[in-house]
């Protein structure tokens, strides 16, 4: 047996809020979606004028980065990447049709060397994805230091 660490919703909201602020400064209209380890939603954010696919689509980014424990891009990335054709995880998104993303803005989410979570982000270009994604981390980072698990 051994302890683990569990994203809350008082944990997600200022992750959203970087995320957001991060949107809004680039001008990019995402939908954010913030799970547990488990690949549960825990809070979805579709700011004003996003796509309503991105709903979907952030949802299935936040899954994959939890519960396959890497930043969905990593999937694709050349050279090497696994899910690319004659690779051995090739045609992987197929397994959980509609819930498995392996293009940009899924990212996990990590504290004390566990997955936690994961945050996806659809809406903008790969670069705009990285860059919420990444503002979104901070936060959560930010938030862990000020608001340590007990």
């Amino acid at each position: 047996m051994h302890s683990i660490y569990r994203i809350t919703l008082d944990d997600a909201l200022p992750i959203l809020a970087a995320a957001r602020a991060k949107a809004d400064e680039i001008g990019v209209k995402q939908t954010l979606c913030v799970v547990d380890e488990s690949g549960n939603v825990i809070a979805l954010h579709r700011i004003p004028g996003a796509r309503l696919t991105g709903v979907d689509i952030s949802i299935a980014k936040a899954f994959t980065a939890a519960g396959h424990e890497r930043a969905t891009h990593k999937f694709n990335e050349a050279p090497g990447g696994p899910a690319l054709p004659g690779n051995e995880a090739f045609g992987i998104s197929h397994m959980l049709p509609g819930k498995f993303a392996i293009f940009v803005g899924g990212f996990p989410l990590e504290y004390d060397g566990q997955i936690i979570g994961g945050i996806g982000v659809s809406g903008g270009n790969g670069e705009q994805d990285k860059a919420v994604g990444a503002a979104a981390i901070a936060a959560l980072a930010e938030h862990l230091a000020a608001n340590p698990p007990t």
